[in-house]
């Protein structure tokens, strides 16, 4: 699961693109298939939302999580393509871009009546 959080003069227009761009980072370096895009979007106002300084309104953070399993050149490797599909297709710099992942071990997920360790027919690969 994927949040995105902005503020919402700024992260509402863009938000399918955004989430486009995250799915196809997540498609190219993970291996994650089409249908499994699971993205929330968390606008706020500009008084809710405080950055650091140095950003600008367009500052997004983005908080990935996931199963844990994925190598450190992967999850970099991930990062870096976010950075540059972001900068390259929404015009945002790196510098108002945050990425956090976070990865919670298999039987801390639970989807569809099971845990994540007890399933067997996932349609892409955890350990990459």
């Amino acid at each position: 699961m994927v949040v995105i959080y902005g503020i919402d003069s700024q992260l509402n227009p863009i938000k399918r693109q955004m989430s486009d761009v995250i799915h196809s980072c997540m498609q190219s370096v993970l291996g994650m298939p089409e249908d499994k895009r699971a993205h929330r979007f968390v606008p706020l106002s500009v008084d809710d939302f405080f950055y650091p300084g140095g950003r600008t309104e367009s500052y997004t953070v983005i908080e990935i999580n996931l199963m844990k399993g994925r190598q450190p050149e992967t999850q970099k490797s991930l990062i870096k393509s976010l950075f540059n599909e972001i900068s390259s297709t929404l015009g945002i710099s790196p510098v108002d871009i945050e990425i956090t992942i976070k990865e919670q071990e298999k039987y801390q997920w639970g989807f569809r009546g099971i845990t994540g360790d007890e399933a067997t027919d996932l349609s892409y690969k955890v350990n990459v």
